[in-house]
């Protein structure tokens, strides 16, 4: 007879949701590069505050849609009739300061994408490489760090809104900026390994 496999150790937060397992085991902190991925999360990142992450995770196909792939160059042209349809659905977060938030950020992004890359300027900042933690509890992970605070801050300064510090840490977890996983976790060393082969995005730091 067989021997059944151990169950695989996770961190604590997906607990038995299998959403936030998928989440977790395919996504939560993977070293990520691309612009566009980096636009869409910060905008997502700016939807949940307030709320818990999950609201968004189920929701993120349906604001993908209706925010034309979290495409700037499009969403820089919403306007009140745009703004309307999407307080009037019921899919996403309906709220109209975060709503013009996305609009503004995607103002931001295509004006520093004049001169460089969003994604290298915050890679920069948090340090040009995956940060590697070892928390052993949940309770230790810190809601926001002096990194999170100064991306916040020049992401204000460039123009970008709804991107606080606690925002901006939330962000640099999802992103393998930081690796949070707890280190009995079996994404730990997973993400460490792929920090191993990180490289620094190209372009140049606006």
């Amino acid at each position: 007879m067989m021997k059944a496999a151990a169950p695989l150790i996770r961190c604590d937060w997906p607990r038995e949701d299998a959403d936030y397992i998928r989440y977790h085991d395919e996504e939560w902190g993977v070293p990520n590069t691309s612009d566009r991925a980096i636009f869409e999360k910060l905008v997502l990142e700016g939807f949940q505050a307030g709320l818990s992450w999950i609201t968004i995770l189920r929701k993120r196909e349906h604001f993908r849609d209706v925010f034309n792939d979290f495409d700037p160059e499009k969403i820089v042209l919403y306007n009140d009739k745009k703004i309307a349809s999407l307080m009037a659905d019921p899919g996403i977060v309906r709220n109209r300061l975060k709503i013009g938030a996305t609009i503004d950020n995607a103002k931001a992004y295509l004006k520093l994408a004049e001169t460089g890359s969003l994604s290298r300027l915050i890679w920069e900042l948090a340090g040009g490489k995956p940060l590697q933690n070892a928390f052993t509890l949940q309770k230790q992970l810190p809601a926001e760090t002096p990194t999170s605070k100064a991306i916040s801050k020049e992401l204000k300064a460039r123009g970008f809104r709804f991107v606080g510090p606690t925002t901006v840490y939330a962000f640099m977890q999802s992103m393998g900026m930081v690796n949070d996983h707890l280190v009995a976790c079996h994404r730990h060393a997973v993400c460490a390994n792929l920090a191993t082969a990180f490289k620094l995005p190209e372009g140049k730091v606006p």
